[in-house]
């Protein structure tokens, strides 16, 4: 299995704004910003297009789609929290928090993958989990190790574990369940994202071990990363906050290995850090401070790997 892709879906927002179905949990939106919605969604509109550009620079195959205003989807930016693609050809629709969350997944981005070239298999749909009042989302819940088949989800409202180990049986990964916290006006609250906390390339791993309270909890994630070979930088929680564990590792032109990341995760890192990080991949970096203020993600969040299979090399196959 791979761990990194040359291909991510992005999806270009129409009507980005602070989304108030999802500040009861996600404390890295800023509720003291106050520009108006349509100012807001052209400042994120600029953001993405650059970070689009940047990565298209580079040799990353984005696929661009543009959201709709058939719906309220301020969080349309992030698809990495409703779809998921793997590479037996399968792919996966997640249970999601808010409910005009929900109204981001689209059939017609499956046609606009097919039509990319890509094999879709099947459809492993765990959205009706919403009904029990049960969440997991996506590669934000989810931080997969594909190479190592293990899937680490720190618990949250937004993580649930009974669907997380259905997914773990369906996708034949192993769980490294534990909980995360970060600290918010004086308490200790869930870290509602296991990707804000934590990112695996493919030799080397991004985590704020600070955030996992329970000691022994900490030394089993940890020895589970140090177990499969992976250099592990570990972040604070101030970094944390600047979303500095939330970037992605993705192949360029001849396979290139890049690491994707937002200006203010960068900013908040050592140079130390920078250096060690810089030993398995080049950096690219890329302004997204409305996108992170309004939405509470970061550059992780925008970008949801493509790891099926083209349809042409299965018919070469036959």
């Amino acid at each position: 299995m791979q761990q990194t892709t040359n291909t991510v879906l992005m999806i270009r927002p129409v009507a980005f704004r602070r989304n108030e179905q999802t500040l009861v949990n996600n404390y890295y939106q800023k509720t003291g910003e106050t520009l108006l919605p349509a100012t807001a969604n052209a400042k994120a509109q600029d953001e993405f297009d650059a970070l689009v550009a940047k990565l298209r620079g580079v040799g990353v195959n984005v696929i661009e789609i543009n959201d709709t205003l058939d719906s309220d989807t301020p969080d349309s930016i992030f698809p990495n929290n409703w779809i998921s693609f793997h590479q037996n050809g399968d792919v996966a629709l997640y249970p999601m928090f808010a409910e005009n969350r929900r109204l981001e997944r689209r059939e017609d981005v499956l046609d606009i993958m097919e039509e990319n070239g890509f094999y879709i298999d099947q459809l492993v749909d765990y959205s009706s989990a919403e009904q029990e009042g049960l969440f997991l989302e996506g590669t934000g819940s989810l931080v997969l190790d594909r190479e190592n088949i293990k899937a680490y989800c720190a618990l949250s409202e937004r993580s649930s574990e009974e669907i997380m180990i259905e997914f773990c049986e369906d996708f034949e990964m192993n769980p490294v369940i534990f909980e995360a916290f970060q600290t918010v006006n004086g308490e200790r609250k869930p870290v509602y994202h296991t990707n804000v906390m934590m990112s695996i390339g493919e030799t080397f791993a991004v985590i704020c071990a600070d955030c996992i309270d329970d000691n022994k909890e900490r030394k089993m994630v940890l020895d589970c990363l140090k177990s499969d070979g992976k250099d592990i930088i570990l972040i604070t929680e101030d970094q944390m906050n600047s979303f500095a564990g939330n970037m992605l590792q993705v192949r360029g032109t001849n396979d290139k290995r890049y690491l994707v990341m937002s200006t203010k995760a960068h900013q908040s890192l050592t140079p130390k850090q920078v250096q060690g990080l810089e030993k398995h991949c080049e950096i690219i970096t890329s302004n997204l401070d409305t996108i992170e203020s309004y939405g509470g993600g970061s550059a992780r969040c925008m970008m949801a790997e493509v790891f099926l299979p083209q349809a042409e090399e299965l018919e070469d196959l036959d």
